[in-house]
C-alpha cells in the first residue's frame, strides 16, 4: 500500500484534511430521538481514519480517542457533517482532530455539536509501525493545533505510565496477599 518514497515527502494539514456527511436516521437514534453516542463515536473514528490514511497512505490503527466532548444533542434527521484533519505527525502516530456540525434539514440553522481527538498509528501489511511524513502546519490554526498536540500527547504518556506503575503496585500488593487471578 505504501512505497517508500510516498512516505518521506512532507504533507500539508490542508491535505488531509477529510469530510463526511450523514443523514441522521430512526436506527441510530436514542428513545428521546437523538443520535447515539456510540454511532456518533463511529462516524468520528471513519472521518477521522481518513485524515490519517490521507497523511500516512498506509494502513492505519485507532490507537485511542483521546478526548470528545458531547457540546449538544444531534437528532433525528439533521444532517451531521464531520471535518477532520491531521493536527501533528509523530514518528509512526498521528494525532487527528475531528469536528462535528449538525444541521436541522428544516430551518438550515447548523450548530457545533462535537469535538474529538484520535490518535492513530500507520502499520505495514504485518501490522507492524511504519515512519509516516512530517506535517507542515501553515495557518496560525494549524500551527497552533500543532503545538497543542504535543502536550496532548506529553499528557497521554505520563497518563500511560502513572497506570502502568499503578497496575505493577496493585500486583504487588496481591501477590504479597497471596491473590491469584
Amino acid at each position: 500500500m505504501t512505497s517508500p518514497e510516498s512516505n518521506t515527502i512532507a504533507r500539508t494539514v490542508a491535505s488531509t484534511q477529510s469530510e463526511m456527511t450523514e443523514i441522521v436516521l430512526p436506527n441510530d437514534t436514542n428513545t428521546l430521538g437523538n443520535l447515539l453516542g456510540g454511532r456518533l463515536m463511529h462516524f468520528i473514528d471513519l472521518t477521522g481514519a481518513m485524515a490519517a490514511y490521507r497523511h500516512s497512505r498506509s494502513y492505519i490503527v485507532t490507537a485511542a480517542m483521546d478526548h470528545i466532548d458531547f457540546v449538544r444533542p444531534v437528532h433525528l434527521g439533521d444532517l451531521v457533517t464531520l471535518r477532520s484533519s491531521v493536527n501533528r505527525a509523530f514518528t509512526s502516530s498521528m494525532e487527528v482532530g475531528v469536528k462535528v456540525w449538525a444541521e436541522n434539514t428544516q430551518t438550515g440553522i447548523t450548530r457545533h455539536v462535537a469535538s474529538a481527538y484520535l490518535v492513530f498509528v500507520a502499520i505495514d501489511q504485518n501490522s507492524r509501525p511504519v515512519r509516516v511524513p512530517e506535517l507542515v502546519p501553515e495557518t496560525p490554526d494549524e500551527q497552533r493545533r500543532y503545538a497543542d498536540a504535543l502536550l496532548r500527547r506529553e499528557h497521554r504518556e505520563s497518563e500511560h505510565s502513572r497506570r502502568k506503575a499503578e497496575r505493577h503496585a496493585t500486583a504487588s500488593l496481591d501477590a504479597d496477599a497471596g491473590v491469584t487471578a
